[in-house]
């Protein structure tokens, strides 16, 4: 498995993020990838979700957020974290030659929603959401997915039915408005895609399901 350590530039001339590259020698795609709100590149979902698409023939490049990088607690403001996206997305155009896919987990999938919202020109053929943030626990709402509707790229939607940051019910109801979006429940996973142990299965096998279900996506994409 080839794995490199790389740091990209983002705007500021001064800084560079952190990223780890998964490259498969006869890839088929890249899946530029952004973490969660409160965990960053080396977090166990995000090696194992690289790990199981390196097994599936797709390439990923993952990376921090600025503070991430400098460990702070508290996200990056929504316009600086569009910043980074774009860069790492623009980076990853002129850097390897694959098809690029884009998304990441909670925090990280929506704010590349907005990324790809603000600027349609980024060269990406698609995007993957791990647990899209609908809306605070507790309090259904569609309101965080209004931009959605504006995307005309294909969308996927990797969900647990036990999320408590996406209502099932509400979250099937907004895809079937927009077109070119695919939804995919996970029956009795949580936000994590965490699922209890009287369900029958395990966390592994939770995510090489949802992995298989992103790599049968891009290949209908490609």
């Amino acid at each position: 498995m080839k794995v490199e350590k790389i740091k990209i530039p983002i705007s500021d001339p001064d800084l560079a993020v952190s990223a780890i590259l998964t490259q498969p020698e006869d890839a088929n795609a890249m899946i530029i990838m952004a973490h969660g709100a409160g965990a960053g590149i080396n977090h166990p979902f995000m090696e194992s979700v690289a790990n199981l698409l390196f097994k599936r023939k797709l390439a990923v490049l993952r990376f921090n957020f600025p503070y991430m990088d400098e460990s702070k607690k508290r996200p990056d403001t929504k316009k600086k974290a569009i910043s980074v996206i774009e860069c790492v997305i623009r980076y990853a155009d002129s850097a390897y030659e694959y098809p690029l896919f884009a998304g990441g987990k909670s925090f990280g999938g929506r704010m590349t929603s907005w990324a790809i919202a603000e600027s349609p020109d980024l060269p990406v053929h698609g995007l993957i959401y791990w647990g899209f943030p609908l809306h605070a626990t507790g309090k259904p709402s569609s309101e965080r997915a209004s931009h959605l509707k504006s995307l005309h790229i294909p969308m996927l939607f990797l969900q647990g039915t036990h999320d408590t940051l996406a209502n099932p019910d509400l979250l099937t109801s907004l895809i079937k408005d927009i077109p070119h979006a695919s939804l995919f429940l996970e029956e009795g996973a949580d936000h994590s895609f965490h699922v209890l142990k009287r369900s029958g299965r395990t966390d592994k096998e939770v995510l090489a399901e949802i992995s298989d279900k992103v790599a049968e996506w891009i290949s209908k994409e490609l």
